[in-house]
């Protein structure tokens, strides 16, 4: 029996020697203001460094393999032309109302188009029109040539396209065609190139949009959640965050490039654990101060207890964004890479910080309002009524927890399969989702880019695509086994004009198949797979590209890694929560659960974007679908916090049952200590990371809404119904496991319980 007086620190005799970390604490809280000008200094020299990567990262591409087919037969064609396959500056020219549009067409054939007087005839002044735009957008440097491309219905446009050059790099070509373009009223300027680099500006105005909107919101709710002094750690540890990540990604683009889209991430996954954490860690820590005062001991404890859980917590959503870096695609290894980066940096931010902060202002940290009379100078006994169940262990709010799981328990098949049942029905629109490619829909409206396409989709009825191109390199003299390919490519059912093979120097020719319907769509892709049959039947050496064909090796690349990701991801999360809790059947039922909350989040996503509806709210436009790299990012963020949560809750149980409370009681103790804090940590990454539903980029909205839909749902019902249902109706066989596998978790488990001494008393709410 423990004799120690609550609130007494146990003697320091026959404690071994603290280890590195334990000498790290003590010099941190020995020195704390020492150690926050260190801290400042970092953030300094972070922004600084780290700052500029957000102008650097890579803008365009990411969605195929590198070393797909679709990406061989681009580079084939480059090699044997020196130009890129396909347009990467397009024009609209405003011509004057009733332009022949032949004169547009001829404009372009001569230098000397540009010279005609300006007090011409309408036909001169189209053709005058189109054939500067030839001749300017030719004299941009990277441009390999520019030429006239066809003519509005109306005749009151006509396109001008510019190929790049092979060795040119977009985002340059780009920003010189919209410098010398940008401004004029009779030119609108767009293309693939164009496209990049206006969605890279526009995903660095979307970043300033959403810290507009959500860091006041953070600030407020810091403010109610953490009370007084308490509500400048997330702050501190926030900013730490954000710009400690920056200036790792500077490190790591060095060596891979990070697609620009990964800054949401960055800053909305960021904010949200950095913010979690440090609450985490400061419910802790009010805690210890009643039962220890702001001694050196309560912040050890804190961090014996609470900083280890955030570390397992921080493993979790790590390993399971690490799994995206198995997809051999740009896009999803930049988001699980930037995810990794951005966890762990936020827990060693929180872990860092929060001592500092504990050492410097002790007992000021607790909470402020309705401290006990008997409260002394030294801060203890600070548990006077706490709304959020963050002082006394028997808060109001703790007390409404703590009631509201023996609810559930007294039911607990009735509240299982109720919750169950919602939670299956709200996922199931995720199982009629249809997978849709990244294409111009989800550029804004308000780019130039975008209106290009709008232009060539309504005035055009040519605008000289082709869907499907074949790149054959001739295993012989002469165009023999391009030329058959071509004949027996041209009868498929959805090509819609005979094609021929076009030689391109260097023995390889270039067949172009035009397809009926949208480029990337159902029948371009059939055409896709029934030429590559075609090419192997006749042992062809041909390749095929062109935006169906990227679909679909980006479909084949997911699919051969799906199986093998989510394996890991399992087996990884299985390890963590059995290192937590010893028992093999919590981590079966947390990934269940995990499962279902995923659901609903995709299924919300799912409802939205495909079915298009809120497009007035949220300002997309709908193309049927949903891009599946979102539901995979999606997946795995939702998944890791939906485990993330899960660690505080089961710790937390697992260390009341640990003092020998009843299965039931020792649920609802622990739902009531961290009940309010778990919903609250929900609330503000919801509204960190939710913030992106406001950009102007479809594929981002659905990401931040699928999160905060996800731990929103995880929180307020998987925690609250689901996990006290299933904990009552399993009692102990919750921590079933066999006898060996015990044993080997007596070696190598870690919990939250405080190592140091006994488990604190556990007084149970009234």
């Amino acid at each position: 029996m423990n004799t120690t007086p609550e609130n007494t620190p146990p003697p320091r005799t026959g404690r071994a020697r603290p280890g590195p970390l334990g000498r790290l604490l003590r010099m941190l809280c020995a020195r704390p203001r020492r150690a926050l000008v260190a801290v400042f200094l970092f953030v300094a020299v972070a922004g600084a460094v780290g700052g500029p990567v957000v102008g650097a990262l890579e803008s365009d591409g990411g969605f195929t393999p590198a070393d797909a087919e679709s990406v061989r037969a681009v580079e084939r064609i480059e090699k044997a032309t020196g130009r890129q396959p396909a347009p990467g500056v397009v024009l609209v020219v405003r011509t004057p109302s009733g332009s022949d549009p032949a004169s547009d067409r001829d404009s372009g054939s001569g230098s000397d188009s540009g010279s005609a007087s300006d007090s011409g005839s309408a036909s001169d002044s189209g053709g005058t029109a189109v054939g500067r735009a030839v001749e300017e957008l030719a004299g941009i440097d990277g441009i390999a040539g520019a030429e006239p491309a066809g003519t509005a219905s109306d005749g009151s446009s006509a396109l001008v396209v510019g190929t790049l050059d092979a060795r040119a790099t977009p985002a340059e070509v780009a920003e010189e065609a919209v410098e010398v373009f940008g401004d004029r009223a009779d030119i609108t300027v767009g293309g693939g190139a164009v496209a990049g680099l206006q969605m890279g500006g526009q995903i660095g105005q979307d970043l300033a949009r959403a810290e507009l909107l959500a860091f006041p919101a953070l600030v407020l709710l810091s403010l109610l959640f953490f009370r007084g002094r308490g509500a400048v750690l997330p702050v501190v540890v926030g900013l730490t965050t954000v710009l400690g990540t920056f200036l790792a990604l500077t490190g790591v683009h060095q060596f891979y490039g990070i697609s620009v889209f990964a800054l949401n991430l960055v800053i909305g996954l960021g904010l949200g654990l950095a913010i979690d954490y440090t609450l985490f860690l400061l419910t802790r820590y009010r805690e210890e101060l009643g039962r220890r005062g702001a001694t050196f001991e309560a912040v050890a404890a804190t961090m014996r207890t609470a900083g280890r859980t955030v570390v397992f917590s921080a493993a979790t959503v790590a390993v399971a964004l690490a799994t995206l870096t198995l997809f051999p695609l740009r896009f999803l290894t930049s988001m699980g890479l930037a995810g990794v980066v951005v966890t762990v940096v936020s827990a060693v931010a929180a872990l860092v910080v929060s001592p500092v902060f504990f050492a410097l202002w002790g007992v000021k940290l607790a909470r402020p309002q309705r401290r006990s009379a008997s409260a002394g100078r030294d801060g203890r006994d600070l548990g006077g009524e706490d709304d959020a169940g963050n002082g006394r262990e028997g808060g109001r709010a703790e007390r409404r927890w703590y009631r509201l799981a023996h609810t559930v328990m007294r039911r607990p098949g009735l509240f299982a399969v109720a919750t169950a049942l919602v939670m299956l029905a709200l996922s199931t629109p995720a199982l009629r989702s249809e997978w849709t490619p990244v294409d111009d829909s989800v550029v804004p409206q308000s780019l130039s880019a975008r209106q290009v396409t709008d232009v060539i989709a309504e005035d055009y009825e040519d605008p000289g695509t082709t869907a499907v191109t074949v790149v054959v390199a001739a295993s012989g003299p002469g165009d023999r086994g391009a030329a058959e390919l071509a004949a027996r490519a041209s009868g498929l059912g959805h090509v819609a004009a005979p094609a021929r093979a076009e030689e391109l120097g260097g023995g390889i020719w270039r067949i172009d198949l035009e397809v009926d319907g949208d480029p990337a769509g159902e029948a371009a892709r059939t055409v896709v797979t029934e030429v590559r049959e075609l090419a192997a039947d006749s042992d062809t050496d041909a390749l095929t590209t062109g935006p169906a064909a990227e679909f679909v090796d980006q479909q084949d690349a997911i699919a051969a890694t799906l199986l093998p990701a989510v394996a890991l991801l399992v087996l990884l999360t299985l390890l963590v929560l059995w290192l937590m809790t010893g028992s093999v059947v919590l981590p079966l039922k947390a990934v269940l659960m995990n499962v279902l909350t995923v659901g609903v989040s995709l299924g919300a996503i799912t409802w939205i974007y495909q079915d298009g509806r809120l497009t007035g709210l949220l300002g997309y436009t709908p193309n049927g679908g949903v891009e599946p790299t979102n539901f995979l990012i999606s997946a795995a963020v939702v998944f890791a916090l939906s485990t993330d949560y899960g660690v505080f809750l089961l710790g937390r149980i697992k260390e009341t049952r640990d003092t020998g409370l009843p299965e039931r009681e020792s649920v609802a103790v622990g739902l009531g200590r961290t009940g309010s804090v778990v919903t609250a940590a929900a609330i503000l990454l919801a509204v960190a990371i939710g913030a992106f539903s406001v950009s102007e980029v479809s594929f981002i909205q659905q990401i931040g809404i699928a999160v905060a839909v996800g731990v929103l749902v995880d929180a307020f019902v998987v925690r609250s119904l689901l996990v006290p249902a299933l904990m009552g109706l399993m009692g102990k066989w919750n921590w079933w496991s066999p006898m060996w596998l015990r044993r080997v978790h007596d070696r190598v488990g870690l919990t939250e319980s405080d190592g140091s001494t006994a488990p604190p008393p556990v007084r149970t709410p009234a």
